[in-house]
């Protein structure tokens, strides 16, 4: 329900309760069977923390900034903000509070970058045991080796390891479709070197249930309540 890191904030306002008693030490060890409960403000303060969807242009880095490109969340700013329909939630600087990526997209790639505070979507989106799909249109340069499409839906190894199953198809004659379960740095551009291809254009269409749509480069939006991952 909840991050270690959340949990210890939880902890040091007095929110958790262990068989009606405030609990303030941070790592408290309980006995099974124990009754762990949450102040009421917890539910409320998690309630409105919130996920947010950038269509994320070249040049900015998901993560960690690096020489000569700025972070994404850099691009969260009031006047990006496509509102729609998100419950009338409308910038606010508490927003930026805690507000991370859910996975990466690479710098010299476009599409739909997740940025959250809710640690509950961070792992549902990059846990080890992650089961949510993305959606990527490539375009490519080079020649397809014979096998090429059966090596890039299985069985391809990046860094001595084993990639998992993928969906991989011509949109085209010179675009490609993929759809991953997993993640790795820059794992679509080294895959098709491995075949004989060069990427020249990833775009990330889709995570999960959730689609970029019509928003524009450099635009985000609130994750409505109704959508889900």
């Amino acid at each position: 329900m909840c991050s270690r890191r959340e949990a210890d904030e939880l902890i040091a306002r007095g929110w958790v309760r262990v068989d009606g008693r405030v609990i303030s030490e941070l790592g408290t060890r309980v006995e099974p069977g124990v009754v762990i409960e949450l102040d009421p403000r917890a539910e409320r303060q998690r309630d409105r923390r919130v996920t947010i969807l950038l269509n994320k242009p070249v040049g900015y880095v998901s993560g960690q900034p690096e020489p000569g490109c700025k972070p994404a969340v850099t691009l969260i700013v009031p006047g990006a903000q496509i509102v729609g329909d998100a419950g009338g939630q409308r910038f606010r600087t508490a927003m930026l509070k805690g507000l991370a990526p859910a996975g990466r997209l690479d710098v010299d790639s476009t599409g739909l970058l997740v940025l959250t505070q809710d640690g509950r979507v961070a792992r549902q989106l990059i846990g080890d045991d992650s089961e949510v799909d993305k959606e990527y249109l490539v375009r490519v340069e080079g020649r397809l080796q014979a096998d090429g499409l059966a090596l890039l839906r299985h069985g391809l190894s990046l860094d001595g390891r084993a990639l998992r199953p993928a969906r991989v198809e011509w949109q085209n004659r010179d675009q490609l479709r993929f759809e991953l379960r997993e993640g790795r740095k820059r794992q679509i551009r080294r895959m098709c070197e491995l075949v004989g291809l060069k990427v020249v254009g990833l775009k990330r269409v889709r995570i999960g249930r959730v689609r970029l749509g019509d928003l524009p480069l450099g635009g985000w939006r609130v994750l409505r309540a109704d959508e889900r991952f």
